[in-house]
């Protein structure tokens, strides 16, 4: 039997040309192009090892990580994290759950360095080693140029996780793509209980036709800020806002903003 790999990144002609590398060596290749098709595909059945890239819109391939490590405990594939220099530090590799880590360089360096990454890889077995990081010499993009997009996603990520409140925010099918930790706590939930779910499993049962319909008002009457509602979850009750989420004025999903009326007073 073929063995399989998952290969997820947002890069069309990434994944197309690691497709093309795994099915030469005898894989069949599945490809999701974000983290959550990627979370659906790893769903569907086994595979024997996983690249995903790190920088993804919607589920980025850090959280896609953790859903794995939490949902697939007992997993036995290898997870290669990929990024244009996006992880400089090899303790950042052991961090982020990833096996193995390969920054990305010109196609003709980067299908030698894997061949090779490759016949080492297949010759291991379970548990993988981490003693060894792989790194290229030549990433894609200026230094400095990586440095100050990973300084503002660095800032936008600590303002996103220091809000006093749990806050989801998922696609327009109402899937939850992103949470912070305020929210998982307060919902008792981890990363991997509500990404690629729905967003009224937050809620109890009883509530999930009410937290609907209050999705479904602030996409219908788009004068509305924000809808505001209480609602029982399964660690006591919370005082919801609901909003649209805008990319240029069209609406791409929701924000549910979430705040324990358990510790109000």
């Amino acid at each position: 039997m073929k063995k399989k790999a998952l290969v997820v990144d947002n890069d069309f002609f990434f994944v197309e040309f690691l497709a093309e590398l795994l099915t030469k060596r005898g894989y069949d290749v599945i490809k999701g192009y974000d983290g959550q098709e990627g979370i659906t595909r790893i769903n569907e059945g086994d595979v024997n090892v996983l690249f995903v890239d790190m920088l993804m819109p919607k589920i980025d391939g850090r959280q896609m990580i953790q859903y794995c490590r939490q949902q697939l405990p007992n997993a036995r594939f290898p997870i290669i994290a990929l990024s244009s220099t996006l992880i400089e530090k090899p303790e950042d590799v052991q961090q982020i759950g990833a096996d193995y880590y390969i920054a990305k360089c010109p196609v003709k360096a980067m299908n030698e360095h894997i061949e090779r990454f490759m016949d080492k890889l297949e010759k291991q077995s379970f548990p993988f080693s981490r003693d060894e990081e792989i790194q290229m010499p030549v990433p894609l993009y200026p230094r400095q140029s990586t440095a100050e997009l990973m300084e503002a996603m660095d800032f936008q990520a600590a303002v996103f996780e220091s809000i006093g409140a749990g806050i989801f925010v998922t696609d327009k099918r109402g899937v939850i793509i992103k949470a912070n930790e305020y929210g998982l706590d307060m919902t008792q939930k981890t990363i991997g209980d509500v990404l690629n779910c729905h967003v009224t499993t937050l809620v109890h049962l009883s509530e999930k036709s009410r937290f609907a319909e209050a999705l479904k008002k602030i996409a219908t009457h788009r004068e509305l800020n924000r809808v505001v509602l209480d609602v029982a979850i399964d660690a006591g009750k919370a005082h919801c806002m609901i909003s649209l989420l805008k990319v240029n004025q069209e609406a791409m999903g929701w924000i549910v903003v979430m705040e324990s009326m358990n510790l109000r007073r």
